[in-house]
């Protein structure tokens, strides 16, 4: 079996593609596990010294002919996670409509003339929804993004589920949380500020909060994510139906609660590295978002949500072997 991931050098799909490493197999189109035989990552920039197991195309998404010239015809499971962050799309609207939508199209009609419809899975977002919100969102809350990337993320859904209808792929969408934490720098995410905050003061230096100690925040850790993208791709047809879109389970955090479980868990001069520095440009961004939802399709589909912001901070501590 042969697993295509675009977005697969950034910190979601290269970790992504280290774990189908470790796991060995997917499933089939029957349903079956199956060895993956290859996997194929494309992407802009990939890590330093990548795996050697992993084949890297550098390219553009969106240029004309650069995803047919690298997604093998016989390629049975397709993960598509490039995209222009939330900031960014906000801030260059052709380039976010570009990427995320032009970009979108050409994946799917690269899939479309596989040797046989490939599982595909789209990582979309809770950025799909805004405006006059309930106070708890639940699978029933009608999708109306407030920024240019939310629309690019609902027209991508909409995308995927009308290529399954025609049989073209089997495709399903996560709408995914905020990820918490991520390593590296800060990216131009509106919502880097939910990483920044944890892995800044973890690391020695001083996190400018952009948004009030009050904001709250729907977040996933990376693990729990990874885990969803191959639930995913692994749950046979029926168990998705004509509804190809689903709300991933996450925890709600205010941005005080994650100050207070950094003083539990690192003591009281790491907490202390958390400063509000306000930016109206990210804090107007972040209010459309929604904080709270109910998913009992997710959870009955087998997604399942961390257990605490503590539970998130120190798988953190772990994966990135930071010393306190």
């Amino acid at each position: 079996m042969k697993v295509f991931i675009t977005g697969g050098g950034g910190f979601i799909g290269y970790r992504l593609a280290r774990r189908l490493l470790e796991r060995g197999t997917l499933a089939g189109p029957d349903g079956t596990a199956t060895p993956i035989s290859a996997i194929k990552l494309f992407d802009a920039a990939f890590p330093p010294h990548p795996d050697p197991r992993l084949a890297c195309v550098t390219g553009d998404v969106a240029a004309p002919g650069a995803i047919a010239a690298a997604l093998d015809p016989d390629t049975a499971s397709v993960f598509h996670l490039a995209a222009v962050v939330s900031g960014g799309a906000e801030a260059d609207f052709d380039l976010g409509y570009r990427v995320n939508l032009d970009g979108t199209r050409l994946v799917l009609e690269q899939c479309r003339g596989l040797r046989r419809p490939p599982r595909l899975v789209f990582a979309s977002s809770v950025a799909a929804f805004g405006g006059s919100l309930p106070e708890v969102l639940d699978d029933g809350t009608i999708a109306n993004p407030q920024t240019s990337y939310g629309a690019q993320k609902v027209i991508g859904e909409y995308l995927v589920t009308d290529y399954t209808r025609k049989g073209f792929i089997d495709g399903r969408s996560l709408r995914l949380p905020t990820i918490v934490a991520r390593p590296g720098r800060p990216n131009l995410a509106a919502s880097s500020f939910a990483s920044g905050i944890i892995r800044e003061p973890l690391n020695g230096a001083v996190s400018d909060c952009p948004v009030p100690l009050e904001t709250g925040i729907w977040l996933l850790s990376p693990r729990r994510v990874v885990e969803a993208f191959i639930h995913a791709h692994d749950l046979p047809a029926s168990a998705w139906g004509a509804s190809r879109v689903v709300n991933l389970p996450g925890i709600t955090v205010t941005v005080r609660e994650v100050v207070d479980a950094l003083w539990r868990i690192a003591g009281p001069t790491v907490a202390a590295r958390v400063q509000h520095h306000p930016d109206p440009r990210v804090e107007a961004i972040v209010r459309t978002w929604p904080v709270r939802f109910r998913t009992p399709r997710a959870l009955a589909m087998g997604f399942a949500a961390d257990p605490d912001i503590d539970a998130v901070i120190r798988d953190y501590i772990r994966d990135e072997a930071i010393r306190l």
